[in-house]
């Protein structure tokens, strides 16, 4: 667990060395130093960013859910021709 930690901290880290001088004056004072090019045009930009991320969490949370307990429990359900043959 211990050397988990540490490399995720390592990883966090390095980011900063990912970003080149020119680009990273382009980016507002939250992403200096962590991603190239031009920074977000408009506000609307960190809310499609969030909008996604809201997304992308939750499908990954019901996938994960639904993968561990996925609830059918009908004896004549598709999934039995499958795991009965």
């Amino acid at each position: 667990m211990k050397a988990f930690l540490l490399t995720i901290l390592a990883t966090l880290l390095s980011l900063v060395a990912f970003a080149c001088p020119v680009c990273e004056k382009q980016q507002p004072k939250v992403l200096q130093g962590i991603s190239h090019g031009a920074g977000p045009q408009s506000d609307w930009d960190y809310v499609l960013v969030w909008a996604t991320v809201m997304i992308v969490v939750l499908c990954l949370f019901f996938s994960i859910k639904w993968l561990l307990q996925p609830g059918e429990k009908s004896k004549d359900h598709i999934k039995r021709t499958v795991l009965d043959f």
